[in-house]
């Protein structure tokens, strides 16, 4: 399966434009971690969705009609991705990451903790297709796996593209050194749950998150939360990044846990641009 001959099972556009509704110019609020946004049909509220109890992610489906993808979904994510079973397609090409010091602010939206872009100045570009950068938020442990093992903790930056869809980049997060660009986001972490979001002051390096090697994983998947929309284009960078123990145990003690299991990949294959 070749990225740039892959079609939709689902024509989406719309409806990702409706789950975005009240965010702005400058954010995503799905992949969507986001707050429980109004039905485009009906106005009324989502229901209340978690990651424990009644409300986790094995009963997301029971919880709304319009989470009904998340359990009679095809291509859904995350997905664990084994080597061996990886098509390497020497027709891909490298992605683009085109980021630049931004003005962002931080938010505690009570699933995760979210960094909204205030600019629309950063790109990614997979397969000559832009996508622009409205968020990124954290996972712990990963939602992805590799052979079968979780990293320490997921990064998931949210790009939309002028039409709607969605490209989300995935970084993997051991545990090791400090990352120093973190600290500017680390250093007001917000530990309780608000609809207030909180401007960091001065521009944030983004290319601080990323490995200095981009090679990916790229499938087809959805959104990893409610409603698990799919047709979203998924690049899992092949080489993790560290943050130290510290930076990670902040997050862990406001969120133990925010990821979904890993999903049945069914038919679908994981490329490689290696």
């Amino acid at each position: 399966m070749r990225i740039n001959k892959w079609i939709p099972r689902i024509l989406f556009p719309a409806m990702v434009m409706s789950m975005m509704a009240g965010c702005g110019n400058n954010a995503t609020n799905n992949e969507a971690e986001g707050k429980n946004e109004p039905s485009p049909t009906t106005g009324a509220h989502q229901a209340h969705w978690s990651y424990e109890g009644d409300t986790s992610p094995e009963h997301w489906a029971e919880l709304d009609q319009l989470f009904t993808t998340c359990s009679t979904g095809t291509a859904q994510s995350p997905v664990n991705i084994l080597h061996d079973q990886v098509k390497d397609d020497e027709s891909l090409s490298p992605i683009k990451v085109e980021y630049s010091p931004s003005p962002v602010a931080i938010i505690n939206n009570g699933h995760t903790i979210q960094v909204n872009l205030k600019n629309q100045d950063n790109r990614l570009v997979v397969e000559g297709k832009t996508y622009i950068l409205q968020q990124f938020h954290f996972h712990l442990p990963s939602e992805h796996e590799l052979d079968g093992k979780h990293a320490e903790m997921e990064l998931h930056l949210v790009h939309k593209s002028e039409e709607g869809s969605l490209a989300v980049l995935s970084v993997l997060i051991h545990s090791g050194s400090e990352n120093t660009a973190l600290n500017q986001l680390w250093s007001l972490l917000p530990a309780k749950e608000s609809e207030e979001e909180t401007p960091v002051e001065g521009n944030f390096n983004l290319n601080g998150l990323l490995p200095a090697d981009l090679h990916s994983f790229r499938y087809q998947g959805s959104l990893t939360t409610p409603p698990c929309t799919e047709g979203v284009q998924w690049i899992v960078l092949e080489n993790p990044v560290q943050w130290s123990g510290e930076q990670i145990g902040k997050f862990a003690a406001i969120f133990p846990h925010d990821n979904r299991p890993v999903q049945t990949l069914g038919n679908r294959e994981i490329d490689s641009d290696e």
